[in-house]
C-alpha cells in the first residue's frame, strides 16, 4: 500500500505523551486544563502543555488537543484566552463535540484543524458531508458504523477519516448517553462518566448480567482491511491508562501498520507472541473485533464480571524478560554536523535535520601554544549531547594542524547550535497570530411575554395521539416517533383540518446509509402530511436539504445547544428552533436564553442509544418495534423502546421528568413551547397529564407533585 495511515496514541499525562512518542506514534491526543472529555486524567497545565507541544513537534509528531465537550454559555467565553498561547504555539487539530464551538472556532481561529469527534455522533455520509460544509477536516465516526460504510464515507466526501482500532467500547453511540448524567449527576458529556454502563442488569424477571457491558475493541488482524476502507488515521483508546499500556499497544499498532504498508494484505500475519502482548496490556473484559464486520451481537458483551484483571504490562515484562517502556529512555534524532575550526576565525558549527541547516560560530579558534587540539578529542567532545532531543549521527570535524580551542568552548558551540536547531524546528510550527476574522453575536429574538404558553405532545402510539388531538386549545403542537405504526386511523387524524393543531415527525436517533435509502420512500409522505419535522442528527438534516424540503425543522435536545454560539449555529442552517438540552439548570438556561426554545417539561428521558439490542442480548430478537424493561441492581426500572426498523434501542430514564409545579420559574424563562413527552402512558394517563400541565401554566392552579417516583432532571441541579 502507497498511502500513509497515522497512528494517533493517547496521552493522559506526561509521561504517556513520552511513551507513545518513543514508541512510534505519528500524533498524540490530549487534554489540557478545561474542556476536555476527560477529566480525571492528569491533564497538562500549560506550560507542561506548550512543552510537550514542543517535545512532539521535535520529533515530527503531531499533538491533537481535545476541546470535546459541551460548553456552557459562561465558559465558551474563556476558551480564546485557553487556546491561543496552544494556537500560536503550533497545535495541530482540536477535537470538538459542540456546535457552538465549531462555529466560535472558525470566527476565532480560521485556521486552526478542526477534527469532529466521535460524541458528535456522526453516523452517516450526510452528516459528515454537512460538517465539512462547516469547516470540519476531519471526522471521528460513531465506533458503531461498518467498513463499507466507512468507505462511503470517505469516497464521497474526501475528509479524513480517523477510527479507534483498540481499546474501551461504550455501549451508548458516544455523545447520546445522559445515563451517569440523570442517575449519579456526573456527565459523559462533560467528562466524567460514571460508567454505569458497567453495573449489572436484568431483562424483564431474567437473571442479573452486566448486560451493557462490551468487552474492549482489538483490530490488530485486519489492519489491511482497515485501510483499504480508506481510514487515515488508527486511534488507540487510553488516555485514563498508564504509560506501559501506551507503549506497547501504540508500539505494535505501528509495528503492524509499517507491515501493511510495505506487504499489504497478502502476507499480513499477526504472531501469537505480539497477540498475546497486546491483549496482556490490559485485561478486563476480553476483546472484540467490534462492529466493523457486524452491527452488533452478544458476542461482543462480557455478561460476567472476571474475578481477576490478569498480569499488567510491567508485570508480564519482568517476568518475562521483555523490554518495555523505560521513563528513563530519551528518544534523540538523529543529527549530521560538519565542525569547521581554523586558525584565526571562529569555531564554526553546520548541523542538519530533515531538510533544517543551521550555522553559528563560536570563540576565535587559537594558535596552539603547547598542545594542540586533536580533532578525534574534538569530535567526541562535541557528540556529547547529552540529555537534549537529539544526537550525532554523522560529524565530520575539519581542523588546521596545531590549533587550540577550550573545552567548555566546544560544549558552548554545541549547546547554542542545537538550542539554534530547535527553535528552527520550531519556528516551522508555530504562527504569528489567531488572525481572527471577525465575532458574531448572537441576537435573541424579542421576549415573549411570560403569560404566553404553548404546549406540545411527543406521542409514540395510535392510543396517544388520539388523546393528544382531542385537546383542543392545550396541545398545539403534535411530535409523531417515526417508529409509530401509520394505520388508516392515524392518516385521518393528519389529514383532517385541525386549525389548532399542527404536526411534526419526529425523525430517527441514528440515521445511517442504509437508513436513508429506506425512507427515500416515505418522503412524499413527509412533506405532504406533515407541518415540520424534529431532527435528531445532521444526517437528517442533510437528507432533508437535500430533498428541497421547505417544511419547518425544529432540532431534538440532543442536538446540544450549550451556549449562545450554539444557537447562532443553529439559525444560520435555518433551523426554525432547537429544545432545550437536558443538562443544564435553571439559571444556566437563564444566562443562555431560552426564548423560543421547545422546552421538555414532562416524560421519561431517553438516557441511551444504542446499536446493540437488548432482546438480542438477553434472547431472541424478534424484529418488531416494542419495548421491554430491564432492573438494575436497586430494582429501579428502565423501559426501552426496540427500534427495529432502524436497528437501535433507546433506554429510557427509570422515573418521569415532572416540572408542572415550577410553572412560575418556567415562565420566567420564556420558551417558546413546552412538551410533553410520552413513551408508555395510557390514553387516559396522556389527558391527565396535558391537564395537569394546563391547569398549572395556563390556569395558574397550584399543582403537587405526584405521589410516584419522579425526578426534576438537572433543573435544579445541573452538572458540573
Amino acid at each position: 500500500m502507497d498511502r500513509k495511515v497515522e497512528i494517533l496514541a493517547p496521552a493522559g499525562s506526561e509521561e504517556s505523551l513520552k511513551a507513545a512518542v518513543c514508541a512510534g506514534a505519528d500524533a498524540v491526543y490530549i487534554g489540557g486544563t478545561m474542556f476536555g472529555a476527560r477529566a480525571y486524567a492528569k491533564n497538562l497545565a500549560e506550560a507542561e502543555l506548550l512543552a510537550a507541544m514542543d517535545h512532539v513537534h521535535i520529533h515530527g509528531r503531531k499533538l491533537y488537543l481535545t476541546v470535546n465537550t459541551l460548553l456552557k454559555n459562561h465558559e465558551i467565553d474563556r476558551l480564546y484566552d485557553y487556546l491561543y498561547p496552544y494556537y500560536i504555539r503550533g497545535l495541530d487539530g482540536v477535537i470538538v463535540q459542540d456546535i457552538g464551538v465549531i462555529g466560535y472556532l472558525r470566527e476565532y481561529f480560521p485556521h486552526l484543524a478542526l477534527h469532529a469527534s466521535t460524541q458528535m455522533t456522526i453516523a452517516g455520509t450526510d452528516g459528515a458531508a454537512f460538517l465539512k460544509e462547516q469547516g470540519i477536516t476531519r471526522i471521528v465516526p460513531a465506533r458503531e458504523l461498518s467498513l463499507p460504510e466507512i468507505r462511503q464515507m470517505k469516497e464521497e466526501t474526501g475528509l479524513e477519516i480517523e477510527c479507534f482500532v483498540h481499546g474501551a467500547l461504550c455501549y451508548c453511540y458516544s455523545g447520546q448517553c445522559l445515563l451517569s448524567s440523570m442517575i449519579g449527576g456526573r456527565s459523559g458529556n462533560r467528562g466524567q462518566c460514571a460508567q454505569p454502563c458497567r453495573l449489572p442488569y436484568h431483562v424483564e424477571g431474567g437473571r442479573q448480567m452486566d448486560l451493557m457491558s462490551l468487552k474492549d475493541l482489538c483490530t490488530i488482524d485486519f489492519l489491511p482491511q482497515l485501510m483499504e476502507a480508506g481510514i487515515d488515521s488508527f486511534k488507540i483508546e487510553g488516555r485514563m491508562k498508564q504509560p506501559d499500556y501506551v507503549y506497547t499497544v501504540t508500539d505494535l499498532y505501528r509495528k503492524y501498520r509499517d507491515l501493511c504498508l510495505e506487504y499489504g494484505d497478502r502476507a499480513y500475519k499477526v504472531t501469537g507472541a505480539d497477540k498475546e502482548k497486546l491483549l496482556s496490556a490490559y485485561r478486563r473484559r476480553g476483546y472484540t473485533d467490534g462492529y466493523y464486520r457486524r452491527h452488533n451481537g452478544k458476542e461482543m458483551i462480557s455478561f460476567q464480571r472476571p474475578d481477576e484483571r490478569g498480569r499488567t504490562v510491567r508485570d508480564r515484562q519482568i517476568q518475562d524478560g521483555e523490554e518495555g517502556w523505560n521513563p528513563d529512555h530519551k528518544l534523540q534524532e538523529k543529527i549530521n554536523g560538519n565542525l569547521i575550526l581554523s586558525q584565526g576565525k571562529r569555531a564554526k558549527l553546520i548541523l542538519e535535520y530533515r531538510g533544517l541547516r543551521i550555522e553559528c560560530e563560536g570563540e576565535t579558534v587559537q594558535k596552539a601554544a603547547n598542545q594542540p587540539l586533536d580533532p578525534i578529542r574534538a569530535e567526541k567532545q562535541m557528540r556529547k549531547t547529552g540529555n537534549t532531543e537529539f544526537q550525532f549521527d554523522r560529524l565530520q570535524a575539519e581542523t588546521d594542524g596545531g590549533i587550540f580551542l577550550p573545552m567548555h568552548a566546544l560544549n558552548e558551540l554545541r549547546r547554542r547550535g542545537i538550542q539554534e536547531l530547535t527553535e528552527g524546528i520550531l519556528s516551522k510550527c508555530r504562527r504569528k497570530d489567531a488572525e481572527k476574522v471577525g465575532i458574531f453575536q448572537h441576537q435573541d429574538q424579542e421576549q415573549r411575554k411570560t403569560g404566553e404558553i404553548r404546549f406540545s405532545a411527543m406521542v409514540q402510539s395510535q392510543e396517544q395521539l388520539e388523546a393528544a388531538s382531542v385537546r383542543s386549545g392545550g396541545v398545539d403542537v403534535i411530535y409523531l416517533d417515526c417508529f409509530m405504526e401509520f394505520r388508516e386511523e392515524t392518516l385521518k387524524i393528519l389529514r383532517k383540518d385541525q386549525k389548532s393543531c399542527r404536526y411534526f415527525l419526529a425523525m430517527p436517533y441514528i440515521f445511517r446509509n442504509p437508513d436513508a435509502g429506506r425512507w427515500e420512500r416515505y418522503y412524499t409522505y413527509i412533506a405532504e402530511l406533515f407541518d415540520g419535522v424534529l431532527i435528531r442528527n445532521w444526517e437528517s438534516f442533510r437528507w432533508l436539504e437535500r430533498h428541497g424540503y421547505t417544511g419547518e425543522i425544529r432540532a431534538d435536545s440532543n442536538l446540544y445547544v450549550f451556549n449562545r454560539y450554539g444557537k447562532t449555529f443553529m439559525e444560520r442552517q435555518g433551523i426554525h428552533t432547537y429544545t432545550v438540552p437536558a443538562e443544564l439548570n435553571a439559571r444556566e438556561l437563564k444566562e443562555l436564553g431560552i426564548c423560543g426554545a421547545v422546552f421538555p417539561v414532562y416524560g421519561y428521558q431517553p438516557v441511551m442509544i444504542t446499536a446493540n439490542c437488548m432482546r438480542k442480548s438477553s434472547g431472541k430478537c424478534t424484529g418488531e418495534n416494542g419495548y421491554l424493561r430491564i432492573r438494575d441492581r436497586y430494582q429501579k426500572q428502565f423501559a426501552v423502546r426496540t427500534c427495529c426498523s432502524c436497528c437501535y434501542n433507546v433506554i429510557y430514564n427509570s422515573a418521569p421528568l415532572f416540572l408542572a409545579d415550577k410553572a412560575d420559574e418556567i415562565r420566567r424563562l420564556a420558551p417558546g413551547e413546552l412538551r410533553l413527552d410520552f413513551t408508555t402512558e395510557t390514553g387516559e394517563e396522556v389527558k391527565q397529564t396535558a391537564d395537569l400541565y394546563r391547569d398549572a401554566f395556563i390556569l395558574g392552579r397550584d399543582v403537587t407533585a405526584p405521589a410516584a417516583e419522579y425526578t426534576r432532571g438537572h433543573f435544579k441541579r445541573g452538572v458540573r
